[in-house]
């Protein structure tokens, strides 16, 4: 009997080999072999601490303002084009003029639009040159035309619409369409709200920016979290709103492997391990949660500044951040620490997780060997 347990025993063990797991454990992705070769590998291991993370915390991600440094004017042009609608008011000294309106004083008033030749009627003045003069040389333009004509004219021209510049709104906005921009600079937010703002959350709302042959993508929230992003607005624009619920993967020795939505504008690490129901008690390594995502380079070389060379000439980088929660200091850290869209949270097994699972098996076997030497005794 006993011979037969001892053999039942080893055969169990030599299965241990085959024991299921959620993943390799702390040991081996920290060993000095992979450390050495994530440079190699294009991706970087940063150990989060208190040291680092508040660098962490105040980068301003500005790859999408950059994208369109020194690309487009922004706002309309300050001359007018075809397209443009204007209202010409002319005044006269005497009552009995040509524009006077029944002896009251009030000026004619003649809408125009310019037609795709660039010009524009006037009574009088006949076909005027519109396009490609500034508001204040049409006026002076009209005015000279009717002198002679008129009796004295003043002339005042008003620019309506300027639909010779414009930028179309589209996707998930309240009122999407062209808009005409004004001669102010007009800026990116300034056209959001115009065409009624977003009809998802704005942290579930992702704003792409067609500028001819570049194109950027961004939150929504962070043209307003990092106002360098509400780029100015330049003619011939065309905006995007599309909702994407963000979203962040949990894997390894957790309770509860899945893809998790975020619910609210910020999630912590904390609250992510927390939303997962924490480490798995049995299996997991609390020196080894790793989270994989791709940062900005300038981030990278702040954080780690001896491999700006390795990094030289690229936008974004592979990263692993690790945390260890062995440290109380870990859970300050994991509480200031934010997740981002299509994070990858993963927590290493512990190196003695196998013989735990082990011991599991050969638990009920054990108990029944006792109660049958009890019994033959």
């Amino acid at each position: 009997m006993r011979f037969s347990v001892v053999a039942a025993l080893c055969m169990t063990l030599g299965a241990c080999g085959a024991l299921p797991g959620e993943g390799p454990s702390a040991i081996s992705i920290t060993s000095d072999e992979v450390e050495a070769g994530s440079t190699i590998s294009n991706y970087a291991v940063i150990q989060l601490d208190s040291t680092n993370i508040e660098s962490i915390r105040r980068y301003r991600p500005l790859a999408f303002a950059n994208q369109f440094k020194g690309v487009g004017a922004g706002g309309a042009s300050t001359l007018l084009g075809v397209g443009d609608t204007l209202m010409v008011s002319i005044w006269e000294a005497s009552q009995d003029g040509l524009f006077s309106s029944g002896g009251s004083g009030g000026a004619g008033q003649i809408p125009a639009v310019i037609d795709e030749t660039g010009y524009i009627f006037v009574p009088y003045a006949g076909r005027v040159r519109a396009a490609g003069l500034s508001v204040e040389a049409l006026r002076q333009s009209i005015q000279k035309e009717l002198i002679g004509k008129a009796v004295e004219p003043q002339v005042l021209v008003t620019l309506g619409e300027k639909l010779s510049s414009t930028a179309v709104v589209v996707g998930d906005v309240m009122k999407p369409g062209v808009y005409p921009l004004p001669l102010r600079d007009t800026r990116l937010l300034d056209l959001v709200a115009t065409a009624g703002g977003a009809r998802e959350a704005t942290y579930e709302t992702e704003v792409t920016l067609k500028r001819g042959n570049r194109s950027g993508t961004t939150r929504l929230e962070e043209l307003i979290d990092f106002p360098e992003n509400n780029v100015r607005v330049s003619p011939g624009d065309n905006i995007l709103l599309s909702h994407h619920p963000r979203t962040f993967s949990a894997f390894g020795a957790v309770k509860s492997s899945q893809l998790v939505p975020f619910k609210t504008k910020s999630v912590t690490l904390a609250e992510a391990l927390a939303t997962v129901g924490g480490l798995n008690d049995f299996s997991a390594d609390s020196g080894g949660i790793f989270l994989f995502r791709y940062e900005d380079a300038d981030l990278l070389r702040e954080v780690r500044p001896e491999l700006a060379s390795t990094i030289a000439g690229r936008q974004v980088v592979p990263v692993v951040y690790k945390l260890s929660l062995r440290d109380p200091k870990g859970f300050f850290v994991a509480r200031f620490f934010e997740m981002r869209n299509k994070d990858i949270l993963y927590v290493a097994n512990h190196p003695t997780a196998e013989l735990g699972k082990f011991l599991q098996i050969i638990s009920p076997l054990l108990t029944n060997t006792t109660r049958i030497q009890s019994l033959t005794e």
